[in-house]
């Protein structure tokens, strides 16, 4: 696989490890040719990183698509889905009822700090053995993250990926106008479907942004759609 060919690099004891350099563009290749099916060269690239993989493990971090497990189940993989988004606003939402319901002077009224909200969330989102998969879809996630989480839910997905797993992310490269969920259609048709807005769009990620969020995986390609998404792979 031709992965980006800038990287820079840095030597820790008894180990080398390499972070990306700058995003490189595959090209408009990943258009939406017709309705809300788009092609997608990031899933194309994905999936060759880990056909050769003994019963590959996925992590989807997406809305549960009957349609991805099957595709995925077809093809022998394992598939295990979190819909993480979710998740993360049905935490915040009964910690801010708990907040609002506690007596005063026990925490009534208080706010609690985001930085703590992110470290509680992750005792039980994402709780997996490390090096449980070779792969993860991020879809993107990312972008709706609050900041505080967003560095400490990088921490736990690349200890949960494989050596030499891969996650595949998505990038808007402008706020989007409404939510969407993704589902496969094949192995390299993603359809893009309106759903009703489950979060506010929290970043615009720039180039370098990206590189930092993923500074511990050590090579990166991107593809740049025509329809405002960047897909982005990552390697550990």
């Amino acid at each position: 696989m031709n992965w980006m060919a800038k990287t820079r690099s840095s030597n820790a004891v008894n180990t080398v490890s390499s972070r990306p350099g700058a995003i490189s563009s595959a090209g408009n290749s990943a258009a939406t040719p017709a309705g809300n099916f788009r092609v997608s060269n990031g899933m194309k690239e994905f999936l060759s990183q880990i056909n050769d993989e003994k019963s590959p493990r996925i992590l989807d971090l997406g809305q549960v698509s009957q349609a991805t497990l099957t595709f995925f189940i077809e093809k022998g993989f394992k598939v295990t889905t979190e819909d993480s988004l979710r998740s993360w606003k049905e935490f915040l939402t009964a910690e801010e009822e708990g907040l609002r319901l506690a007596p005063v002077g026990n925490n009534g009224g208080q706010k609690i700090s985001q930085s703590y909200l992110a470290e509680k969330f992750l005792e039980t989102g994402l709780r997996y053995p490390d090096e449980s998969f070779h792969g993860v879809l991020a879809w993107d996630l990312l972008d709706y993250f609050d900041s505080e989480l967003l560095p400490r839910a990088m921490e736990r997905l690349y200890s949960l990926l494989r050596p030499s797993g891969v996650v595949l992310a998505m990038f808007h490269s402008r706020t989007a106008e409404r939510f969407h969920r993704y589902r496969i259609v094949d192995t390299q048709t993603i359809e893009v479907l309106p759903a009703p807005t489950l979060a506010v769009h929290a970043h615009v990620f720039q180039n370098r942004e990206i590189l930092d969020l993923f500074g511990k995986f050590r090579s990166s390609k991107t593809f740049v759609g025509r329809d405002q998404l960047r897909e982005a792979l990552f390697l550990k």
